[in-house]
């Protein structure tokens, strides 16, 4: 069975000089995907996160440069030669990647979408240095909806669900019983109470508590945001918010 070669769209239309290895496609791949990071590290710096501008320009700019090496070296030595440092490349930054989340005091997971990121603009600089330009393109497109448009639309279906889970800090272990049947009152369901012990010695009774929205009325008209505004109110609670 033959297979018919991959052309890319994009560098039909740059011409000859861009699916071939020299010198400005070579500045053009390397661009593309320095350009692609720095948008992605961008949406990650302004929204505060551990991995930022610069790592993601350095992470997709590396990737596309051992790509350009890989095929440099398949060109000298012929096609017994793999793609040793694209694959080097791609596992150093899946470990580092890896390392880059953890897991908070508040049983939350911090940072996993930003690694995911990063491994992303990773292999879309594997992309960009294989003369990929469409595709790299097309991730691009992707990751960028993924990380600026879809916490929109996951933020509004998670207000639909009658399930979350708190983060709950009161003033004393007392007080946990009067905190259980207010919420009973309210129409709400506890699914699970976990005691948090990192704050043991905090002089806080910390929880992870569970719930499921049970009344008619709090499904249809209130917001989990609402429904937890409404119990930070309470004189006893000392802090109080949704673990998403």
């Amino acid at each position: 069975m033959n297979l018919i070669p991959y052309v890319d769209p994009i560098a039909s239309l740059l011409g000859e000089w861009a699916c071939e290895l020299n010198a400005y496609s070579i500045l053009l791949r390397i661009a593309i995907a320095f350009l692609f990071a720095a948008v992605i590290g961008c949406e990650r710096a302004r929204k505060r996160h551990s991995a930022g501008l610069r790592t993601f320009i350095l992470v997709s700019t590396a990737s596309s440069i051992a790509m350009l090496l890989d095929q440099y070296s398949l060109r000298l030595t012929g096609a017994g030669s793999g793609p040793i440092l694209s694959a080097a490349a791609l596992i150093g930054i899946a470990i580092i990647s890896g390392n880059s989340f953890l897991y908070s005091s508040r049983n939350q997971i911090k940072g996993l979408t930003t690694a995911v990121a990063l491994w992303t603009c990773a292999v879309i600089g594997l992309a960009a240095g294989g003369g990929f330009y469409t595709v790299a393109a097309g991730g691009f497109a992707a990751l960028l909806i993924c990380l600026a448009v879809l916490p929109v639309l996951e933020e509004y279906l998670i207000d639909l669900s009658n399930y979350f889970e708190v983060h709950l800090e009161l003033k004393n272990v007392a007080y946990l019983q009067d905190f259980i049947t207010t919420i009973r009152r309210l129409g709400l369901k506890i699914d699970n109470i976990e005691l948090n012990p990192a704050y043991v010695h905090s002089g806080l009774s910390v929880y992870s508590i569970s719930f499921t929205i049970t009344k008619e009325e709090l499904r249809k008209y209130k917001k989990h945001r609402e429904i937890i505004e409404a119990l930070g109110t309470l004189d006893y609670v000392a802090h109080i918010e949704e673990i998403v």
